[in-house]
C-alpha cells in the first residue's frame, strides 16, 4: 500500500529565456512522492512539468487532478489522466523510482550507473543578435559541436545574419546547426524562410509552422530544402491510429520526443516504434523540467542506441534548480555517483 503527497515549486531561469511565445522568467513544476505506509523510507519521487501554452494539460486544474491522484494512489485505474499527460509522466516517474533501491535511479544502464554518457545539443536562446552571438561562442568555447537556435521572434534578417556570422567561422563539418521555429512562420511565407536557411547549411528545422496544418507541413516535408522535425504536432495525439496516421500522411525526416509534453516513457516508446516502422529518425529533448524530470529523462534515453545529439542541456537554466549529481562537461551529459541529491527545496513531509 501506498500514500502520496504533492509539492509546487517555482523554477527560477538565471535570465530571461527568448522563444518565439514569448519571454520566460520562471516555470512551475509539481513534484510527487509516492512511498510505502509500513516504509516511509522507501519511495519514488516523480515531477510534474507542464508548460503554459504548449502542454494541453489545463494548469487550473492541475491541484485538483493531483489531489485525485493523492486521494486514489493505491487505485490509480479510476484517476483519468487523459487530459493530463504531465501528471501521468510524473506518476509513471515516481512508480519507476519505486522500482530501485537507488533514490534517484530510473532505469538500469550504463548510464545511470555513471559509466558512460550522452551527446547533447547547446540550445541557443533567443536575444538581440549580439546576445545571440555570444550565447554561440561561449557553447563552443564549452565544446559543442551541435548548437540548436531559437528562431522566429526576431526579424527573420537579424537571424540570417547571425547564421551568416557562425557559418563565416564555423563550417557544417566543424559545427552542426539546428534552428527551432515554434510554428512561428506562415505557411505562404515557410518555404521561402526554408529556401533561405538551406544556404547556411542547417541540419534541421524543429516545427517550422504551428501545429495542426497536416496538408501544408506535408508538402514541406516533401519540397523543403532543409529537413523538418515535428515538435508541437505531436503533442496532444492520444490515440495511436492518429500518432501513425501523422508519421504516414506527413512523413517527417525527423521527429522531437518529449516524455513530460507525450505522456511518459510508454507513450513515447508508441512514437519510437512508429518512427521505426516509418524510417523517420528522432531525438528525445527535455521540456524545462529541473534536475528531477531530466534525470529520469535522460535515464531514459540512455535505453536506446541513438547516436543524434539529444536536447538534454537544460539543467543549467535555472538558479534554483535542485541540486543533483547531474554533471554536463561540455557536449556530454553524465552523472557523477560523488555528487548527491538535496531534496529540502520541495519541502517533502
Amino acid at each position: 500500500m501506498y500514500q502520496a503527497q504533492f509539492r509546487k515549486y517555482l523554477l527560477k531561469f538565471k535570465n530571461p529565456s527568448g522563444t518565439s511565445r514569448g519571454i520566460l522568467l520562471n516555470k512551475t513544476s509539481w513534484f510527487i512522492k509516492i512511498s510505502s505506509i509500513i516504509n516511509p523510507s522507501i519511495y519514488g519521487i516523480g515531477e510534474c512539468g507542464p508548460i503554459k501554452g504548449l502542454s494541453i494539460d489545463n494548469p487550473k486544474n492541475i491541484e485538483d487532478k493531483l489531489n485525485e491522484v493523492i486521494n486514489s494512489i493505491n487505485n490509480l485505474k479510476n484517476v483519468d489522466l487523459e487530459d493530463f499527460p504531465s501528471i501521468n509522466f510524473g506518476i509513471e516517474m515516481a512508480l519507476k523510482n519505486l522500482e530501485y533501491s537507488d533514490k534517484m535511479q530510473f532505469f538500469e544502464n550504463d548510464f545511470s550507473k555513471g559509466k558512460s554518457s550522452i551527446h547533447i545539443n547547446g540550445l541557443i536562446w533567443m536575444g538581440n543578435k549580439e546576445e545571440m552571438i555570444s550565447q554561440v561562442k561561449n557553447k563552443i568555447d564549452l565544446g559543442f559541436r551541435c548548437l540548436k537556435l531559437k528562431i522566429g521572434a526576431i526579424s527573420f534578417s537579424e537571424e540570417i545574419e547571425i547564421l551568416k556570422k557562425i557559418r563565416k567561422e564555423f563550417n557544417s563539418n566543424i559545427l552542426e546547426l539546428r534552428v527551432d521555429a515554434n510554428g512561428a512562420f506562415s505557411s505562404k511565407n515557410a518555404m521561402d524562410i526554408l529556401n533561405e536557411l538551406y544556404k547556411y547549411e542547417i541540419h534541421s528545422i524543429e516545427q517550422p509552422i504551428k501545429a495542426g496544418q497536416i496538408n501544408e507541413m506535408k508538402t514541406l516535408c516533401e519540397e523543403s530544402p532543409v529537413d523538418i522535425a515535428l515538435d508541437e504536432e505531436l503533442i496532444g495525439l492520444k490515440k495511436y491510429s492518429d500518432k501513425e496516421s501523422l508519421i504516414k500522411t506527413i512523413k517527417p525526416k525527423y521527429i522531437i520526443l518529449k516524455p513530460s509534453l507525450l505522456g511518459g516513457f510508454k507513450k513515447t516508446n508508441e512514437w519510437i516504434s512508429l518512427a521505426k516502422k516509418y524510417n523517420t529518425k528522432w531525438w528525445i529533448t527535455s521540456a524545462l523540467e529541473s534536475n528531477i524530470g531530466l534525470n529520469a529523462i535522460a535515464q531514459y534515453t540512455a535505453e536506446f542506441k541513438n547516436n543524434l545529439p539529444q536536447g538534454l542541456g537544460t539543467g543549467q537554466i535555472y538558479s534554483n534548480n535542485i541540486p543533483s549529481y547531474l554533471e554536463l562537461k561540455g557536449e556530454k551529459l553524465k552523472i557523477n555517483k560523488n555528487k548527491n541529491w538535496d531534496f529540502d527545496k520541495i519541502g517533502f513531509n
